[in-house]
């Protein structure tokens, strides 16, 4: 399989700079599988169109204001995306002009005010890209409320605002650690919540927090090439037992995101039975995947010869997926991010 058969056409005005007036008001393409037939809906819509027995997962990881400007010697300003920390302490980060950015460097953190909240030094600089900071005291998460930014993707060509401190979060967000949203989830109100549970669909939440791999590009001609990036990932003994119950009594499992089914799919065993509770993977579903637990997909529309839109063609199908984005295309739909929504089912 090859890249470049993952490419498409997208006008750029399609790419979607902001969330919609308010959290729910998207649109929604319904792609049925069995059928092959795609219709045009709302995302209120959404408790209806449900397939009925099925139970809902969504990935609860919060979004960490990970972007954050350090001030060097020289009085430059370089920025940093912080990704995760590291057993000794250290963070782990992706730096602007990473080459500048050499081990024994020292940088000066700063709030909005412009006063000094921390001081961080460069102590180990990876091949790869990052470079692992050391800090004058530790931080925590009050150290990005004082001093970070909210972590846009690229394709969100503007500086973070006010607003996207709350939409580019979830309304069940709990636990901080991602570097992007888990956009599949951000069409939730609590309202849709709660109509779906009134229809009988129970919702249960699992953990994985989203790295910056997300956006890196595939670089290789053929994808069976490709590595993917490595995320932490968590269930609650409950959610497991929860949904264990529910694959043997025949109900559907709808993941709310990639990374709500690359979270399933990591930690369901052959038998198809979610045997590991928590852990790190770099699950890459592809074209020829066999899904051992998950059923149907809520999910956002994806960018060209993405990791995600293999994801979702292994699950629905190429040629079905690619002519549902055509329409989608055609009917001017909004996409990435801040898009509007797709629910592949049955």
């Amino acid at each position: 399989m090859l890249t470049r058969d993952y490419y498409f056409d997208l006008p750029e005005h399609l790419i979607a700079q902001v969330p919609s007036a308010r959290r729910g008001e998207d649109r929604l393409l319904l792609l049925d599988r069995k059928s092959g037939r795609y219709e045009d809906h709302m995302m209120g819509d959404f408790p209806s169109l449900i397939a009925p027995g099925s139970v809902i997962v969504v990935n609860n990881s919060k979004v960490r204001k990970a972007r954050v400007y350090g001030r060097a010697e020289s009085g430059a300003l370089v920025e940093f995306l912080f990704l995760s920390p590291n057993a000794d302490h250290t963070w782990k980060c992706m730096a602007k002009k990473a080459k500048r950015q050499k081990a024994g460097k020292q940088y000066v953190f700063e709030d909005r005010e412009g006063t000094p909240v921390r001081t961080g030094r460069i102590v180990r600089a990876s091949d790869d890209g990052t470079r692992d900071i050391e800090f004058s005291e530790p931080i925590d998460e009050s150290f990005f409320a004082l001093v970070g930014h909210v972590p846009l993707p690229p394709y969100i060509r503007r500086e973070d605002s006010f607003q996207d401190e709350s939409r580019y979060q979830t309304v069940y967000a709990k636990m901080p650690g991602s570097v992007a949203a888990p956009t599949a989830g951000l069409h939730f109100t609590k309202e849709l919540m709660v109509r779906a549970r009134e229809l009988g669909f129970p919702i249960y939440e699992v953990t994985l927090h989203v790295g910056a791999g997300t956006f890196l590009p595939v670089r290789t001609e053929n994808i069976e090439d490709h590595h993917m990036h490595t995320e932490h990932f968590e269930i609650s003994a409950e959610a497991a037992e929860a949904l264990n119950k529910a694959k043997r009594d025949g109900r559907r499992i709808l993941a709310v995101g990639t990374t709500s089914i690359r979270t399933l799919e990591s930690a369901a065993d052959e038998d198809g039975n979610i045997a590991r509770l928590y852990g790190e993977t770099d699950i890459f579903i592809r074209p020829g995947y066999r899904f051992r637990f998950v059923d149907d997909l809520l999910t956002n529309f994806h960018t060209p010869e993405s990791t995600l839109l293999m994801l979702v063609s292994a699950l629905a199908g190429k040629d079905l997926v690619f002519s549902a984005y055509r329409h989608a295309i055609e009917e001017e739909y909004r996409f990435f991010s801040y898009g509007d929504a797709m629910y592949i089912r049955g």
